[in-house]
């Protein structure tokens, strides 16, 4: 083994880690009072960071070259595309932070660390090809975020969230454990590469259980039906700049997570788990959808918004072609745009106190009173529910087409169909804030951050994204190519 070239591809990683343990020291030594300068220095690490995984993106890096540490870490242009994702999410999330946790006096300078660390161990998830990788980087990044959910300590909602969060992501981890057990005891490795070849002439009756208990446990982390159960509750209780970060850094690691397992280590037998993803991609659009309908908290609707967006995702993962993994992967895109923006106009919604508005009755008529807020909120609604002209339109069709042409139509008919469930919901927010009587409680002042961070979402998922699809679309089928290159 090169050590120089490992350590060169895992330099993103690498530079993460030095700066996660610097900055600790100086939370350490300057206490919550150096929060906001760390937060800054943490930010500048994740672009440093986003700048060293470009140019494997862009360069379509693929192949041996790119496998560091005897083959147990593959930093791809696949990878380097999830990572530039996290990137951005996490610095969303600290960018947002300071004045949400300075109502509460609460902007403790742990918050930045903690999300460089998981930051850490959402890379190493996109970039495992080995059982035992793809588990320290899972639970280094689970250990933060059950932190992170539990943050606000005066927030009763907040402690129950991250006990939630804990307990069931530890029953998450046990089933992924049992099943990576079966898997190694039936393939007698746990290298992708190697259990791709043990079974690539058929599944026996313990590798089969053992890949079910595999794909159980990450429907359980990108919170798919019907492991979904702890996501309406984490995202309503926990602060809302980590939900933020939920639901879209740790989401694009888990997925690219589970299109690596599904395609490096059981693409030969994707007949195999093709039903599991095609009944999680139906279920969880069908119950994100009827789920959302009821809510009248955003952080809750939002959060069965994304269930059911993860469904829509999974549409591409059942073909198992490299269009539909492109598709996935371009559908990421927009989904955190939207999310990112979705979430900085949650945190806009602030009364005259600054207290944060989260009941949908108190946003009547806000058209009338914020206008700006309303119209905002109104683009990211149509672009979840993929109404054209919005960018998420985009995303669906890529996810949709790449079903037909996989050969799976009735999917995608049956995922159409049930994305019209999908619109009720997200129309009725736009109703309630253009066509009912003011409630006039959205008085608080906006931070600039979460102006420009809400302003700059609506322009990417504005019909001015379109501009976007050949660039963006070049990188995911990029990655993609590098997901299904023959070693």
């Amino acid at each position: 083994m090169d050590w120089s070239q490992s350590l060169r591809l895992i330099a993103p990683e690498e530079t993460l880690s030095i700066a996660s343990l610097i900055l600790l020291l100086v939370a350490a030594w300057g206490g919550d009072k150096a929060a906001k300068l760390i937060s800054v220095l943490a930010v500048a690490a994740l672009v440093a960071a986003g700048v060293l995984v470009a140019p494997a993106l862009c360069g379509g890096a693929m192949g041996t070259e790119t496998f560091a540490f005897y083959g147990q870490f593959k930093a791809d242009a696949f990878a380097s595309y999830a990572k530039v994702l996290i990137y951005i999410s996490a610095a969303v999330s600290l960018v947002v932070a300071p004045k949400f946790f300075d109502r509460f006096n609460a902007m403790r300078a742990e918050y930045p660390v903690l999300v460089l660390l998981a930051a850490i161990g959402m890379g190493m998830m996109v970039s495992a090809t080995n059982l035992i990788t793809l588990y320290i980087g899972l639970e280094m990044n689970s250990l933060a975020a059950y932190v992170l959910a539990a943050f606000l300590r005066t927030d009763g909602r907040s402690a129950e969230a991250g006990l939630k969060y804990f307990v069931l992501g530890a029953l998450a981890s046990g089933i992924l454990l049992y099943g990576m057990s079966l898997t190694y005891g039936f393939a007698g490795t746990t290298s992708f590469d190697g259990i791709s070849a043990s079974m690539a002439h058929g599944l026996s009756n313990g590798a089969l259980f053992g890949l079910v208990f595999v794909f159980a446990g990450l429907a359980f982390k990108i919170s798919a039906v019907p492991f979904h159960m702890w996501t309406p509750d984490v995202y309503e209780g926990a602060p809302t700049p980590v939900t933020t970060l939920f639901a879209t850094a740790p989401k694009v690691a888990a997925m690219a997570l589970t299109m690596r397992v599904a395609i490096e280590a059981f693409g030969d037998q994707a007949h195999a788990w093709q039903q599991i993803i095609v009944f999680a991609a139906l279920a969880s659009i069908v119950v994100g959808a009827l789920g959302a309908i009821r809510q009248s908290n955003i952080k809750r609707l939002m959060a069965y918004s994304s269930i059911n967006n993860v469904g829509f995702m999974l549409v591409g993962l059942a073909v198992a072609t490299p269009q539909g993994i492109s598709a996935m992967l371009f559908y990421l895109a927009i989904y955190v745009a939207m999310s990112v923006g979705g979430f900085a106009m949650i945190l806009m919604l602030t009364d005259e106190h600054g207290n944060q508005v989260e009941d949908l009755s108190k946003m009547a008529g806000l058209s009338r009173t914020r206008p700006g807020l309303a119209l905002g909120l109104a683009m990211i609604m149509f672009s979840l529910a993929g109404i054209p002209p919005m960018f998420g339109f985009w995303g669906k069709f890529l996810v949709f087409k790449a079903a037909v042409d996989g050969g799976m139509i009735a999917l995608a008919a049956l995922g159409f169909a049930a994305s019209v469930i999908g619109a009720f919901y997200y129309l009725k927010v736009v109703k309630v804030m253009y066509f009912d009587e003011p409630a006039d409680v959205v008085k608080g002042e906006s931070d600039i951050w979460h102006k420009l961070i809400l302003i700059g979402s609506c322009v990417v998922i504005s019909p001015l994204g379109f501009f976007l699809t050949k660039w963006l679309g070049h990188l995911a089928d990029t990655a993609a190519a590098a997901l299904f290159t023959a070693l």
